[in-house]
């Protein structure tokens, strides 16, 4: 018998092609899909988690106490061999013809081995007296840079100095690095710039160390204080969330598309092959009576499926591989987030064997159980589809209902409990059930639309209505495989947009203004309004700021707000409230100390001036804020001391962040400037990247719906070779016959993709509202115009995929096609 298979796959090899083809595109969608998962995982790791990446453990305090003291404790655990304590300084720094401006300055490790920087010229600083720069300040290796030091209690100069640049470091993708200046020096010029006793300790093992042990040890030293002790790879992730303030969560939106991806491939494969088996009945049945039996037939077709099932696969594997590094090529390393190289999981390889082989295989069970069931001479004959209320019509009936309604319910837990997975089987087994009752779903649909059809379309039309409808299972069947493809490519489009529309809300909250400048003391009056002029730069508003003793009797830095000012400048107050006239916000520190809740009285005085306010706790305030005229009252003279700026949006930020930077650094050499939009900006590049990636994933996800069409109406035209012969003998024009296909296709396609287009909105929405609801408010968005594209494509290709089983029809001779048996 397998002699017989064989010989049936080289002689059925061109009927084979297009399900292969299917089994190879679906395959590589699901391994390049996992396979720049980890590759953009990896990416961001390296990139924003760069200091923790070669680290075994990072070991932080919890309090904000030093660490200095800790350090030889940790350094006595068995198996360390080097121990950072990780110092940083703030200062001002001018390079050759510029003002002055902020520069963060973070102390190199001793041991070479923790020495995460990239050096792209140059090198590190060996002595102080010498700083290496990133490259995004522009200095050149050689150039002498003048620091001031001051003192932060009081703002006035410490002490100044020079350094002279080593080298530039190249810090990647690394979201941050527009924000401000970057600098890197020893330990003890660190020190020299007042840098704060160290937090942060960076551990490196023994070569062969488990870094998990390893952590277990180290948090179990005596002596330690309140530490939290973790692996580098746990460091650098948490680092990656911090930085996107886990309202992206790009890990959980890729790893639920190629969770889809696996779920919708299989289907269509499934689909593709049911039918292509199907239609091999009464080759099995002229097999069984020649003498085989009924196990060796079914035998023989799931030898036949799991040979092409595997052999796809594999092609399929290594084809979503070569995408995955085309797509990584593509978005290349100058990159918001550089895709550097492929990251290969063996798991997405196993995947990729495992779907496409099972669902080959599973795909040709119910056919080949059912093909040898029926008696050899009958299977021989023309069959008719059973009717829909037949015993297994009505199962089938029933298990779908069953699983849409299941599959409904865990989808609604999912969104309540903003919690994927629930909906992420609901979905799964919604659209199962989708399936399943789409004989009975659909024809209706069909014969509804059919009857415009027939009123536009004139005979052609009216014919084409009344064969769509006349085989619920074969209309249900061409419906479904455009159906799987319109509601994943909807339901991604709409998840994408809803995500993006998500993040950037999430990230106009976590950043709210796009540039901010600070000063230790107070600002210059007139430097607003020198900024607000700078090409670029929209709106600004300034925050005063004042000592006020609290209800502990303590003084604490306070600042003023005019919210009908500031409105016009924050991109988003979601996260940041602003005060009324007579109100107070506090940070979740204040109103601990004060053992002060919401609605709480505060009073705070200044001198012989006092206020009693209203409390409003929480946001993402870093001191009390008050309204402008509130803290006036207190403090009548109270100076800027902050300034918010918004900026135009385009490609110009960087440019306004620079000259803004220069004129502060130049009026107020004491101040510093954030420039957050780059951050933001920089985010969003990433966020751009991934769904572009996504998208372009989809066009695959089309193409292997276009092929369960173009299958599936292909073997319909076989199927009615005899029927359309006899439309031919009856006056029916070869062109009459093309436009009857022709309308037909339409018909049916234009039904799925509305159908589509409905279950994935929906789809879309749900993931959306699960995978990140509890990451903070959720925007959803529907992109009506590429939804309604997506309907016309998915019409318009279906039309295209009926062009060659027409063509095929319409060529074959009127007699020749009766006469076929």
């Amino acid at each position: 018998m397998l002699s017989t298979t064989l010989a049936g796959l080289r002689a059925h090899l061109p009927r084979l092609v297009a399900a292969t083809l299917a089994v190879v595109i679906a395959v590589a969608f699901v391994v390049a899909t996992l396979v720049l998962n980890e590759t953009s995982r990896a990416t961001l790791l390296r990139a924003a988690g760069a200091q923790y990446v070669g680290t075994d453990v990072v070991v932080t305090t919890t309090d904000g106490s030093s660490l200095a003291g800790a350090v030889d404790a940790v350094a006595a655990v068995p198996g360390v061999r080097a121990v950072d304590p990780s110092a940083a300084a703030d200062v001002q720094a001018a390079l050759p013809g510029r003002s002055e401006a902020y520069l963060s300055v973070q102390s190199i490790a001793t041991d070479p081995e923790l020495r995460w920087q990239q050096v792209a010229d140059g090198a590190l600083p060996g002595r102080p007296g010498e700083v290496a720069l990133a490259t995004t300040t522009e200095a050149a290796v050689g150039d002498v840079v003048a620091v001031t030091v001051y003192d932060p209690a009081t703002g006035v100069v410490a002490t100044t100095g020079e350094a002279t640049v080593t080298g530039l470091v190249d810090l990647g993708g690394d979201p941050s690095a527009g924000v401000f200046a970057r600098g890197f020096a020893v330990p003890e010029q660190v020190t020299a710039w007042g840098a704060a006793e160290p937090t942060e300790l960076r551990v490196a093992g023994e070569p062969g160390t488990e870094p998990g042990l390893l952590a277990e040890q180290v948090a179990a030293a005596p002596g330690l204080p309140a530490v939290e002790v973790r692996t580098g790879e746990q460091a650098a992730e948490d680092a990656v969330a911090a930085m996107t303030g886990n309202r992206l969560a790009l890990a959980a939106v890729l790893l639920v598309f190629a969770t889809v991806a696996v779920l919708v491939a299989g289907l269509v494969i499934a689909n593709t092959l049911a039918v292509l088996v199907a239609q091999r009945t009464r080759d099995l049945a002229l097999l069984r009576c020649v003498g085989a039996t009924s196990r060796q037939v079914r035998r023989s077709v799931i030898a036949e499926a799991a040979v092409t099932g595997l052999a796809a696969s594999a092609i399929g594997v290594g084809a979503g591989i070569g995408l995955a590094a085309l797509v990584s090529a593509l978005v290349g390393p100058d990159s918001p987030l550089p895709l550097e190289g492929v990251s290969v999981p063996l798991y997405a390889v196993g995947a990729g064997l495992a779907v496409g082989t099972l669902t080959t295989l599973l795909a040709a069970l119910g056919p080949a159980r059912a093909a040898t069931r029926v008696a050899p001479l009958a299977a021989l004959r023309p069959q008719d589809a059973p009717p829909l209320r037949s015993r297994g019509g009505l199962a089938r009936f029933v298990t779908g209902l069953v699983l849409v309604l299941g599959g409904a319910g865990l989808m609604a837990l999912g969104v309540a409990t903003a919690d994927v997975y629930p909906s992420l089987a609901g979905g799964a087994a919604s659209f199962l059930g989708v399936v399943l009752l789409a004989q009975r779903a659909v024809p209706p649909v069909v014969s509804a639309a059919g009857r415009t059809l027939g009123r536009v379309g004139g005979l052609p039309g009216r014919l084409a209505a009344g064969n769509a409808t006349r085989n619920p299972r074969r209309t249900a069947a061409t419906a479904t495989a455009l159906l799987i493809g319109v509601t994943l490519t909807t339901a991604m489009v709409v998840g994408a947009a809803s995500t993006r529309a998500t993040a950037q809300a999430g990230l106009d909250a976590a950043y709210p203004a796009d540039v901010e400048v600070g000063a230790y003391g107070e600002l210059p009056t007139a430097l607003l309004p020198r900024l607000e002029d700078v090409d670029g730069v929209v709106a600004g508003t300034a925050l005063t700021g004042a000592d006020l003793t609290g209800p502990d009797g303590r003084p604490v830095w306070s600042q003023g707000v005019d919210p009908a000012d500031a409105t016009g400048v924050l991109r988003s107050t979601a996260d940041l409230p602003l005060p009324a006239l007579g109100e107070v916000v506090l940070p979740q520190w204040a109103a601990d100390a004060w053992a002060v809740r919401a609605g709480d009285p505060v009073t705070l005085t200044a001198g012989a001036n006092s206020r009693t306010l209203t409390a409003v706790v929480g946001g993402d305030a870093t001191a009390p804020m008050l309204h402008g005229a509130d803290l006036r009252g207190l403090v009548p003279d109270a100076p800027p001391a902050t300034l918010w700026l918004r900026l135009a949006d385009g490609d110009g930020q960087r440019a306004a962040i620079d000259e803004v930077t220069e004129l502060t650094g130049a009026a107020a050499p004491g101040a510093y400037v954030t420039g957050l939009a780059s951050e933001r900006a920089a985010i969003d590049s990433v966020l751009d990247v991934l769904l572009l990636v996504v998208t372009g994933l989809l066009g695959v996800a089309v193409v292997i719906a276009l092929i369960g069409v173009g299958n599936t109406l292909a073997l319909s035209v076989v199927e009615r070779r005899q029927e359309n012969g006899l439309l031919r003998a009856l006056g029916l024009t070869r062109g009459q016959l093309r436009g009857l296909l022709a309308w037909e296709a339409v018909l049916v396609a234009g039904v799925a993709a509305v159908l589509g287009v409905l279950l994935g909105g929906g789809y879309g929405l749900i993931g959306t509202a699960s995978v990140l609801g509890g990451q903070g408010e959720v925007v959803l968005d529907v992109p009506w115009l590429q939804v309604a594209a997506i309907v016309v494509v998915a019409t318009v290709a279906g039309l295209l995929a009926s062009v060659l089983p027409a063509r095929r029809a319409a060529r074959t001779a009127p007699v020749a096609a009766i006469a076929a048996v």
